[in-house]
């Protein structure tokens, strides 16, 4: 599994428009159902609202590649721009390892 944060980050309220007319659009839930993507998730770090962070997770490197050859990246940057966001980006390579199950409270 791929793991990409997104940072989004903006002004006067842009990264929250964002999102709010990610999900209202469709495309947010376009890619969700996408062939391979786990997860497409927003969150909004609590002393800083003018940023969105988007976890977004992919079966592998061709699911994200396949995603990024669509039709949505273009509608996804045209709203970027629209709403005049920068960018910044983690990515991360799960790899088998032993459950960390026993240390979690449920």
């Amino acid at each position: 599994m791929i793991t990409v944060n997104l940072y989004y980050k903006g002004i006067n309220g842009n990264a929250r428009a964002f999102v709010d007319e990610m999900e209202s659009s469709g495309i947010a839930d376009a890619i969700r159902a996408e062939e391979g993507n786990l997860r497409y998730e927003y969150f909004q770090p609590l002393k800083d609202p003018e940023t969105v962070l988007l976890i977004d997770s992919w079966l592998d490197q061709e699911a994200i590649d396949v995603h990024h050859a669509s039709s949505m990246m273009k509608q996804l940057a045209e709203l970027r721009d629209k709403y005049d966001l920068h960018m910044a980006v983690e990515r991360f390579v799960s790899e088998e390892y032993e459950s960390d199950e026993k240390y979690l409270r449920k």
